[in-house]
């Protein structure tokens, strides 16, 4: 059975049914355009894989911008794409409790996205060479860059070195696309250049060295894509009422789950789900899930402050784009649409203050003790438990 050779999704789809005996009716049930999806998200396209999107909100930001222009809101929705049960709800609460208590700040800083070539020297001074040239033509490699796309620039070049090898780390500033497509072709002509002029040879494009999709701590120490902050102060009145917590409670969860029970099992994010709530929203938005892997380190703290609790987050790796690669399919259009976000670092700041909601609400219920109660209702549909 030859897929590739075959042109229609829906004749690729009969095909396979043929093949194994199976009815794909589901799979091909979509509104989603299999042209476009065919030719610039998935090859060899046989359907869609259909995954329910809850919302949870309204979601209140405090940004750090004191006037908000005429495009911007206050208050948000976030779409959640997800076959976990209750992890809406949780999320859901999570927005009531920071929303009741006056909203999240939030700030974000561009860092970039990265690609990481490795090249191999004969010896010792040729790899000096090699770095003395990546530092002398910054701005040659900009120019290369540019001539990629109208909508990137090389922000910075890093490297080292081990044995015979040499690592580069390119940082590009890619506007409102997550770019990862821009960095790798941008890479790859700056490549050729570097290898013309100096006859060094780049034994592979990415050497693990961006680092892409792969938890690291070179990322969580530099950052890559965007790194997000996002804090708030939930008074007494919202713990008891919407949390059904103190703030007692609350900070003696986190710091032995988040931060003992991390540390002594070796885990580099010291967080309670980030993983959970960035897949929902990359899932919904069109963003690629594998990114998960990386952005989902980070770091969550917790004070007590009088009746009142202090909670924050820090995304140090957050890769993120509002247009580009799975943003432009017409569901995931529609879900970034119930976001509103009118630029790529807004809406970094947005996942930052729902992750902080997944966090204050997890934890809230795992102080609680309703945590397995919560997936018997929501997950299992038990009433009575």
């Amino acid at each position: 059975m030859k897929l590739r050779s075959i042109s229609s999704v829906k004749r690729r789809r009969e095909e396979v049914e043929k093949e194994i005996r199976v009815s794909l009716i589901n799979i091909g049930t979509f509104s989603t355009d299999e042209n476009v999806a065919s030719k610039r998200n998935c090859e060899n396209m046989i359907g869609v894989a259909q995954v329910p999107m809850g919302i949870a909100g309204p979601l209140k930001l405090k940004t750090q911008n004191s006037k908000l222009n005429d495009q911007q809101r206050e208050e948000y929705y976030i779409p959640l794409a997800t076959t976990e049960g209750a992890l809406v709800a949780s999320i859901n609460r999570g927005c009531k409790a920071i929303t009741e208590s006056g909203g999240a700040s939030v700030l974000s800083v561009r860092v970039g996205a990265t690609r990481g070539p490795v090249f191999k020297v004969k010896n010792m001074a040729e790899n000096s060479k090699l770095f003395d040239f990546l530092e002398a033509h910054k701005k040659d490699f900009d120019q290369i860059a540019k001539t990629t796309s109208k909508h990137i620039a090389l922000t910075g070049v890093e490297t080292n070195s081990v044995g015979l090898y040499r690592f580069v780390r390119f940082i590009f500033d890619t506007q409102d696309a997550m770019g990862l497509n821009m960095v790798t072709i941008a890479t790859s002509e700056i490549v050729q250049y570097i290898e013309k002029q100096t006859s060094v040879v780049c034994t592979s494009l990415s050497g693990n060295y961006c680092v892409d999709k792969k938890p690291s701590w070179l990322n969580f120490i530099h950052n890559r894509g965007f790194e997000v902050w996002a804090e708030c102060v939930l008074p007494q009145k919202v713990l008891t009422n919407i949390l059904h917590t103190t703030p007692e409670k609350f900070y003696e969860t986190w710091v032995s789950k988040c931060m003992i029970g991390s540390a002594i099992s070796g885990s580099m994010g010291f967080n309670a789900q980030y993983a959970n709530v960035l897949a929902a929203i990359f899932i919904a938005t069109g963003q690629d899930p594998a990114h998960v892997a990386e952005c989902s380190i980070g770091i969550t703290t917790a004070e007590v402050q009088g009746e009142n609790l202090y909670v924050s987050i820090y995304l140090p790796d957050l890769m993120v784009g509002i247009v580009g690669g799975g943003t432009g399919l017409a569901t995931q259009k529609e879900a970034l649409s119930i976001i509103g976000a009118t630029n790529s670092k807004q809406f970094a700041e947005i996942i930052g203050a729902a992750v902080l909601a997944g966090e204050i609400s997890l934890l809230s219920s795992l102080s609680e003790g309703t945590l397995s109660k919560a997936h018997q209702v929501l997950a299992r549909g038990k009433i009575n438990v």
